[in-house]
C-alpha cells in the first residue's frame, strides 16, 4: 500500500495551496481517508477527513471553512484545498487511510503517506 502526498509548498498569508494524496495497493473506494499535520516542535493532529461510503467529512475546529476535503475515487485520490492559509497553519501535511473507518486521532489510521511540506509567511 502506498500514499504518496504532494503539493505542499511556500505560501504568502491568506493563500490557497491544495494538496493531492494518491493511494495504491487497495480498492480506494473502501478506505476511509484523513489529513493530518505535524507543526514544528508540536504533535501530531487531525486536520479533516472524509468518508469512505459517501460525502460525510470532519474537520478539526481551527480549519473549519478555509480547509475542504475531497475524494475522487476514479483516480485513487484524495485532496485537500486550503484557503485563507495562516501562519498557524505551518506543518508537515500527511495523508492517511483506513478500511472502512474515518481516520481521526482515536481512529488510528492504518496507513501513512509521507509528508509534505506547508509554510505560511506572514
Amino acid at each position: 500500500v502506498q500514499l504518496q502526498a504532494f503539493g505542499g509548498g511556500l505560501v504568502q498569508a491568506g493563500g490557497s495551496l491544495r494538496l493531492s494524496c494518491v493511494v495504491s495497493g487497495v480498492t480506494f473506494g473502501n478506505y476511509g481517508m484523513g489529513w493530518f499535520r505535524q507543526p514544528p516542535g508540536k504533535e501530531r493532529e487531525f486536520v479533516a477527513a472524509i468518508a469512505w461510503f459517501g460525502p460525510n467529512t470532519y474537520y478539526a475546529d481551527s480549519v473549519k471553512g478555509r480547509f475542504t476535503i475531497a475524494r475522487d475515487n476514479a483516480k485513487n485520490a484524495a485532496y485537500l484545498q486550503m484557503n485563507s492559509l495562516e501562519p498557524e497553519d505551518t506543518a508537515v501535511y500527511y495523508c492517511a487511510a483506513s478500511l472502512r473507518r474515518v481516520p481521526t486521532m482515536t481512529n488510528t489510521p492504518q496507513y501513512w503517506g509521507q509528508g509534505t511540506q506547508v509554510t505560511v509567511s506572514s
